[in-house]
């Protein structure tokens, strides 16, 4: 497992000293890649006191105004959440966390999100993310702080190293060379833009012909998304699609043009 393909997104924090302790966690289980959505003023006494030596995870953590831009080089993006939803995600505990990234195409960058606080993330990031992990704890005080939910993660995946490190040492350096030059361009998972790219284009090809009904659109969209999310699409698969959407395109003009 390639923790250099893993990052960590905390959405709106709201206290410098969640984010330094998070990143102190983040480097004790040995992964780098952080990223802060709208954060708070972060870079503060607090921040660094808490960080504790992790100090360049904060110095160098990507800074977004938006969840799409953060996660925006990754294939599957995993969130997290207590709250239940009207519109459930598919979920996952703690200890099954990583089984995804094993399951996961060579080469997929993935986003493991954080909500805010309070709140968590709300139904519109959730529809970026692929599947949400959830972590158990009992109904009456549920609440728990983002940095803790940083280490527990953290952990799972130090822990899927380690025992990924252990079942490697079994390959020869000729056979893991022979394992990478076997996955072709096409088969690479699709980036998250591309994904974007493809909901996009559904959504305006479902509208042209009278599918979806912009004024009253039932969930339809965030159902599509599951549905494709569960598919793990690779850059091919988004092409044959956005190919049939635009057959679709094509031949909802001529109809209109002969009507």
């Amino acid at each position: 497992m390639d923790v250099e393909k893993i990052k960590f997104v905390l959405v709106e924090t709201s206290n410098g000293g969640n984010i330094g302790a998070a990143a102190r966690a983040m480097k004790t289980m040995g992964l780098s890649k952080l990223a802060l959505v709208n954060p708070c003023e972060f870079r503060t006494y607090e921040c660094y006191s808490r960080a504790s030596g992790a100090f360049e995870l904060l110095d160098d953590a990507l800074v977004c105004e938006t969840l799409e831009e953060a996660v925006a080089d990754c294939s599957m993006v995993i969130g997290t959440s207590a709250r239940l939803r009207s519109l459930s995600w598919p979920q996952i505990e703690p200890h099954d966390f990583t089984q995804v990234f094993h399951d996961a195409p060579e080469g997929t960058r993935i986003a493991v999100v954080f909500g805010r606080e309070r709140s968590g993330l709300s139904n519109a990031e959730l529809s970026l993310c692929s599947s949400l992990v959830v972590i158990p704890s009992v109904a009456d005080f549920s609440s728990l702080n983002v940095s803790a939910a940083v280490q527990v993660l953290a952990y799972e995946v130090r822990r899927a190293v380690l025992a990924s490190e252990a079942s490697t040492k079994a390959l020869t350096a000729d056979e893991a060379t022979k394992k990478a030059a076997t996955i072709k361009p096409g088969e690479l998972p699709a980036s998250h833009r591309e994904l974007e790219n493809m909901y996009e284009h559904l959504q305006a090809t479902l509208i042209e012909t009278g599918y979806l009904d912009p004024q009253n659109p039932r969930m339809m969209m965030p159902r599509f998304r599951r549905l494709f999310n569960r598919s793990a699409l690779n850059r091919s698969e988004v092409q044959l699609l956005r190919g049939v959407l635009a057959s679709l395109d094509k031949m909802s003009r001529r109809i209109k043009a002969k009507g």
